[in-house]
């Protein structure tokens, strides 16, 4: 009887394809997965190019530009949260550059009592030099959008598939020279 059964193939396709569909629906699913972040992240870096260029002219309407981003990058990761950031600076080596400070102690932190200029003019020492908005003329702008997307194609064999994943593109762009460029300021102050 033993022997009817070892020349038997019937079934083993059966037995085969449960052995190996979880590895190729794992692998197939993950592909699909990679792809739409790819595809994703190359929206999101060309919307944010995009939308730095139009915020560099005088006329730059920086709400239209990061409603533009939003919609791009909404169509292809329906219910994203997209977040936008503008930092303005002087030149382009200010870029995340502390306002000037006498740093007595030598920690890198303006504290006890050392003093500053408050480059920024916002009556206060600051780790970065940027104010928070697209600028004047001449000024150079670091744009920077974040966005939070729960994954389309999620791999039931992958433990922390369904987790919010987060992509984070900048550009940054050298305002049009319509008007004369603002300087920073040179008033003095005292760090606590």
């Amino acid at each position: 009887m033993l022997r009817g059964f070892r020349g038997d193939r019937r079934g083993v396709t059966a037995i085969e394809f449960a052995v190996t569909a979880p590895v190729l629906f794992m692998l197939l699913i993950g592909i699909y997965d990679m792809g739409h972040m790819a595809y994703l992240n190359a929206v999101l870096h060309g919307a944010v190019n995009q939308a730095a260029r139009i915020g560099a002219l005088e006329i730059a309407d920086t709400t239209k530009a990061d409603n533009y981003v939003t919609g791009l990058v909404q169509g292809v990761a329906p219910g994203a949260t997209v977040t936008s950031k503008r930092v303005s600076y002087y030149d382009f080596a200010d870029i995340k550059r502390a306002e000037a400070w006498n740093d007595k102690n030598g920690n890198g932190t303006c504290d006890n009592s050392e003093s500053y200029t408050d480059e920024n003019k916002n009556g206060r020492w600051d780790v970065d030099v940027g104010t928070t908005d697209n600028g004047g003329a001449n000024d150079v702008v670091l744009y920077t959008v974040t966005v939070t997307y729960t994954p389309i194609f999620v791999n039931p064999f992958v433990s922390n598939a369904k987790n919010a994943r987060t992509l984070i593109a900048s550009a940054v762009s050298k305002n049009q020279p319509y008007a004369l460029q603002e300087k920073y300021g040179s008033a003095a102050g005292i760090c606590s």
